[in-house]
């Protein structure tokens, strides 16, 4: 399958933004547990690549990416920790080409239609439309008339209650924030509540 059918498939990307992360290997294990296989940890997250490569050497089942790239160092850092994706907050040429030369799919950060284009010229994968919060689902089919079959990806504000309506607009997929992974639950290392957030989450699309 290509990198675009994977992540249509997984349809949830959990974004970790904690400033402590106990276990990076224990918390991507809870998230696995409770249906997300696709986890997020960002360049906010002090030490991010120890943590990355922690959690990609214990074959937790989670497709590892970083998150919040803004440079090719950081973009490079990743790669060697075991980071299988890059994410942007917005459309990033330095990281575009670290990602191009590492052949590692980067889903860039965009939100107007002339920074879509910008995204898709510079070799997304996936374009992260962020903030989805300012403009709702229906912008994602806005966005699929003159950018048809391009994968979106909405992130920012996105909870269990908005997400199935993203991803009925078209999003190939969603990012989980705080709602599946609150810092505080990261920080005390409360594993079972991650699990059970992660679980709640995917119930919900479900529905």
């Amino acid at each position: 399958m290509t990198f675009q059918q994977l992540l249509a498939r997984a349809r949830v990307i959990a974004v970790v933004r904690a400033p402590l992360i106990p276990d990076a290997a224990a918390l991507c294990a809870a998230l696995v547990a409770g249906g997300i296989h696709w986890v997020e940890l960002t360049c906010t997250t002090p030490e991010v690549t120890r943590h990355l490569a922690r959690a990609a050497g214990a074959g937790t089942g989670a497709r590892l990416g970083l998150g919040t790239v803004l440079s090719a160092e950081q973009a490079e850092a990743g790669i060697e920790a075991g980071a299988e994706y890059l994410v942007t907050p917005g459309c990033r040429a330095p990281v575009a080409e670290a990602a191009r030369a590492a052949a590692v799919p980067v889903l860039l950060g965009a939100l107007t239609p002339t920074e879509v284009a910008h995204a898709v010229d510079l070799g997304a994968a996936a374009v992260k439309v962020f903030p989805a919060r300012a403009f709702g689902p229906g912008y994602f089919k806005d966005l699929h008339g003159p950018y048809p079959g391009l994968p979106l990806v909405a992130s920012g504000g996105v909870d269990a209650a908005s997400a199935p309506g993203y991803l009925a607009a078209g999003a190939v997929a969603v990012c989980a924030g705080g709602e599946v992974v609150p810092a505080a639950a990261v920080a005390a290392g409360d594993w079972p509540e991650l699990t059970r957030r992660a679980a709640a989450f995917m119930a919900a699309l479900a529905s």
